[in-house]
């Protein structure tokens, strides 16, 4: 029986049965914030970045976006590499993450997008010329997979509350 002067129990959310159920806190983290969560901003921005590029260079011709695309996909690819390896230390060493069918779903789409990315970078370092269509392709290819790696990023942080912190009161 509640009492007057009890405070009401509050209702946990998902997420929290989820925290409770499972340890899916970050392993790699710099003061409580994961790495990876840091990290995966880069890649997102610069293939998006990439596929911009293609585009103005598609419109324009003008040579000097084939340079800005050789950069910006290298550096998609290379802070992809980076988000990756990071991503990879959080699944092996973390339990709770790798039960998760969205961490593999996830791992699965993270490591095509970098394949992805590795082959639009070299396309762009061996043969200009292939920029049209084949870059601009694998470009938008690479802007999808953003996305569903992203979405299944997201499915981890806002439906399993991976790497996120919580307050011990209710």
């Amino acid at each position: 029986m509640v009492k007057q002067g009890d405070p009401k129990p509050q209702p946990r959310s998902e997420v929290q049965l989820e925290l409770l159920r499972l340890d899916v806190g970050s392993a790699v983290a710099l003061v409580g914030h994961p790495i990876h969560v840091m990290m995966v901003h880069f890649p997102v921005a610069f293939v998006i970045a990439t596929l911009g590029v293609d585009i103005l260079y598609w419109w324009s011709g003008d040579a000097f976006w084939v340079r800005v695309g050789l950069w910006s996909a290298g550096m998609a690819f290379w802070s992809g590499v980076a988000a990756s390896i990071v991503g990879t230390g959080e699944l092996l060493l973390v339990r709770g993450i790798r039960l998760l069918e969205a961490s593999w779903s996830h791992a699965v789409a993270a490591m095509t997008l970098v394949a992805i990315g590795g082959a639009n970078w070299g396309l762009r370092l061996i043969d200009t010329a292939a920029i049209l269509p084949h870059g601009l392709a694998l470009s938008a290819l690479a802007s999808v997979m953003v996305g569903f790696a992203g979405w299944h990023g997201g499915k981890l942080v806002f439906d399993h509350g991976v790497g996120i912190l919580i307050s011990p009161k209710d």
